[in-house]
């Protein structure tokens, strides 16, 4: 009976006797709850929150439920931005999801509703990719970020499942943009730097395989040890893995003019190696490719990682994989995907025959009496006379002269050194 004294009735449609009693009772509490002021048990609650759309309508009308707020569909636009805003990673990282992202709200466009990007869609979007001409590296990237994207909306219940569940990521190795920049061809970039700091900023890519421009900017004079022919590398890429923080390279003999030059410009209590390219407006890709015009070189195509996989290559030739990536910082599973390559000279060295192989070995190594094999002439310059008592080169610091050179200051220790 309703308050206005007409008699309501709920249509419940075809229901097995028992069913029918269940609901009857459940109409009865809620009945019985507005009657005492709205209180209704728990249990009729959770019978009233899990009833379907029509059945919940019908309570509605008789004023034995309230009306359901309808749930906002969630949209492509509203997962993009959420996901970037929960996202913490390095720029070029973030840039690169940025990418994939786009790409989805190119193709679908902000307002596309989260369930109508179903499975189907999904394969016409990559089937577009693909349509541009887009290397398959590139596609495995974007649709890498699709699929966290899309894994994030279901763990936010935007979506009950993500339509690229079985889609497979592909490989993100491009050969095509591999390319080895030959000693001649760096030696000439280098002759067309303007500036000492500029030749070693250079000269750390080719030589030395630093990640530019994160690492670069993070080596302090601090970092370079020239007694011993140490590079402590801060990567700013790996930090965030447990030990990955810093590595240890050799002061590869290519690597001490260039950074000898800097030190020689340097004001006392200079932290940093680089101090004029630290500006993030600083293009160092733009000016790259001014200096090679200028050297007569052609640009190649990917301008900083073609340099730090040429060094790669070089040390995998000469050292053993594992040493060559931990220098570089890499596991040797990257390395062989996206830095080492098959040169000419390898070929040339294959077809020399055995003779000149073996005779290059015995030159490059000899066993020690411990029976471990040591190299002879090392990157480290250790048997290499000029490079023997070698003065240690740190930060600037107070000058302080004695007749024999002069001595600098640093962390508290006066060390003697020439230049």
């Amino acid at each position: 009976m309703a308050g206005d004294g007409s008699r309501r009735t709920i249509r419940v449609g075809k229901l097995t006797r028992p069913q029918a009693e269940r609901v009857k009772a459940k109409v009865e509490s809620l009945i019985g709850g507005l009657i005492a002021g709205g209180v209704v048990d728990d249990e009729t609650s959770r019978w009233v929150a899990g009833l379907p759309d029509a059945m919940h309508a019908r309570l509605v009308a008789v004023g034995l439920a309230k009306p359901r707020q309808a749930m906002a569909v969630a949209t492509l636009g509203k997962l993009h931005d959420e996901f970037f805003a929960a996202l913490h990673v390095k720029p070029g990282t973030h840039a690169a999801y940025k990418q994939g992202a786009d790409s989805l709200l190119t193709h679908f466009g902000e307002t596309k509703p989260l369930p109508e990007i179903d499975a189907l869609a999904i394969d016409k979007w990559l089937q577009s990719l693909r349509a541009e001409e887009l290397a398959e590296a590139t596609v495995a990237k974007r649709t890498q970020t699709a699929k966290r994207m899309f894994r994030q909306a279901v763990r936010w219940k935007m979506v009950a499942e993500s339509p690229l569940e079985d889609v497979e990521i592909g490989s993100q190795k491009n050969k095509a943009r591999q390319f080895f920049i030959a000693r001649d061809v760096a030696d000439r970039v280098l002759e067309a730097c303007p500036d000492a700091q500029w030749r070693l900023l250079f000269a750390l890519s080719r030589y030395g395989g630093l990640r530019c421009p994160s690492e670069h900017l993070a080596l302090k004079w601090g970092d370079i040890d020239f007694e011993h022919d140490r590079i402590l590398v801060r990567s700013p890429k790996t930090e965030h893995h447990k030990g990955k923080e810093t590595r240890l390279m050799p002061l590869f003999p290519e690597l001490r003019k260039p950074l000898l030059d800097v030190y020689a410009e340097a004001e006392p209590g200079t932290e940093y190696v680089i101090t004029r390219y630290r500006n993030a407006n600083s293009n160092l890709r733009t000016q790259l490719e001014r200096i090679m015009r200028r050297a007569g070189v052609d640009s190649w195509p990917r301008l900083f990682q073609n340099l730090r996989a040429s060094r790669a290559t070089e040390l995998a030739a000469e050292f053993p994989s594992h040493v060559a990536a931990s220098w570089l910082g890499h596991s040797e599973e990257i390395a062989d995907a996206h830095y080492r390559q098959v040169l000419d000279g390898d070929f040339a060295k294959a077809i020399a025959g055995p003779a000149d192989g073996a005779a290059q070995n015995q030159a490059q190594s000899t066993p020690d009496k411990a029976g471990q094999t040591r190299t002879t002439e090392n990157a480290m310059g250790e048997n290499r006379p000029e490079n023997q008592a070698k003065p240690a080169l740190c930060a600037v610091g107070g000058d302080e002269g004695d007749g024999r050179g002069r001595i600098r200051t640093y962390e508290g220790r006066a060390i003697r050194f020439t230049v």
